[in-house]
Formats: C-alpha cells, structure tokens, sequence
C-alpha cells in the first residue's frame, strides 16, 4: 500500500501539471448542465408555452410545470455521467500512453512495482478527479436547478434513484471506462486509439438515456440496481483482465 500510494501522489501532481486532458470532460459536463435548462426551462420562457397545461394537477407539494421540470432534469441526469467516465478515461489514456511518449514509463516499470500496484495506482489517479468531477457536477446541476426551475424541483434531485444515477453508477462506469482504456493503452502509442475502446461504456449509457426520453424504459430501482450490480461484476473481471493484458515485458524490452 505504501508503493501504490506513494505512486499515486505522483500521478495526482503530474495530473494537477496537465488541467487540459480534462477539456473533453468539462465540455461534456457542461452540456449535460445546459441541455436540460434550455429544454425545461429556456424553450418554454421563449415560446410562452408551459410544459403541461394540466396546472391544476398537484403531486408531493409539485404543481403539473415543475412535476414536468422534474422528470426532464431528472432523464437528462444519465448525460451527467458520461462527463466522469470521460474524465477517467483521458486521465488513463494519457497516465499510460503519455508516460509511454514522454520515455518516463519504462524506468517505472524496472522498478519493484508489481503490475497490479502499478495499475491500481493509475486507476485511482484517474478514479479520483473523475469523482470530484461528479461531484461538483451534480452541485453545479442542482444548483442550477434551484436558481432557474419552479420551487421544489431541485428537491427531488435529492431521492434515492438520482443520488444513485450520480454516485454509483457514474463511477462504477467510470471505472469500467477507465480500466478498458488501460487494456488499451498498453498495446498502442495513440491516446485517442485508447480511448475508443472505453467509448463502449459510453454507449450503453447514452442508449439508456435515449430510451428514457423515448419512454421506453423508467430508471427505477429495479434497473439502478440490475446495471449498478453488472457494473460492479464488470469491473471484477476488467481488474484481473487489465493486469494479464498488461504487456510489461514488451514495454521494457522496446525501451532496452
């Protein structure tokens, strides 16, 4: 444990020394802020036409405009989670292949760091900022939502399923996300190329987000549970498969 944590301060300076690979993310955070306002609140302020016209239909102290509200932020929530899972996949990308470029990776690997301290390490660097990203995005989103919705919507952003679409399934895709990248990137001197593979994450996720919108599928308990409890299992298998795909050797030997 000392080894991994000793290497992951490093990898958290060498992260603060390169705020850019987070631009994909942000971008995507923030897009996740602005979709739901324009569609809940901004093209109904504009066009003078309300959400719903049944206002006299009142549900746990919401009128019908701000129970429509609700469920818009609430769908669009799934889109707040592609922005970790883009950060932890940039932080994986660029922790191995960058480190791979930069000639900084070998020396590390000739070290008695075992693969797998080696790769937690570089997991957890990328889990970590990936988190704090949720977390100031869902502050950001609620925030936003209080200042602009009707009275009471961000209240509801404060239930068991949204907190779970932001606590545990962002980061359990996160993870999945990053730890494809790192299979990845350990076979290529591309960053792009390694993230690509982690865009199978994202799929899933905005195919779920369509299928809401569509009212196709209702992200209740049941689901919540069902992916959080896939996520979980995936991650198992995508922590020993990124360590017996990890091509040490070759690393090393190019390097020599």
């Amino acid at each position: 444990m000392n080894r991994i944590s000793t290497l992951l301060a490093k990898e958290l300076i060498d992260i603060r020394h390169h705020p850019s690979i987070f631009l994909p993310a942000v971008l995507t955070g923030l897009l996740a802020l602005v979709m739901p306002l324009i569609v809940a609140v901004g093209i109904p302020a504009m066009t003078g036409e309300p959400l719903t016209r049944a206002s006299d239909v009142v549900k746990g102290g919401l009128d019908a405009e701000a129970l429509e509200q609700a469920w818009i932020f609430q769908q669009f929530l799934l889109l707040l989670t592609l922005s970790p899972t883009a950060a932890a996949m940039s932080v994986a990308a660029w922790s191995i292949v960058g480190e791979k470029q930069a000639r900084t990776l070998e020396p590390l690997l000739a070290t008695p760091l075992t693969t797998f301290e080696l790769l937690a390490a570089k997991a957890m660097s990328a889990m970590l900022p990936a988190v704090g990203l949720i977390t100031v995005m869902f502050a950001l989103y609620l925030g936003a939502i209080a200042w602009f919705a009707r009275p009471g919507v961000a209240a509801t952003l404060l239930t068991p399923i949204p907190l779970a679409v932001s606590f545990v399934l962002a980061p359990l895709s996160a993870l999945a996300a990053l730890q494809l990248t790192i299979c990845m990137s350990s076979r290529t001197n591309d960053p792009r190329s390694a993230q690509q593979v982690g865009a199978f994450i994202l799929l899933p996720l905005s195919g779920l987000l369509i299928l809401q919108l569509m009212g196709a599928v209702e992200l209740g308990t049941p689901i919540v549970l069902t992916l959080a409890g896939v996520l979980i299992v995936v991650n198992a298998l995508l922590a020993r498969l990124t360590v017996v795909l990890f091509d040490r050797e070759s690393i090393l030997t190019r390097w020599k």
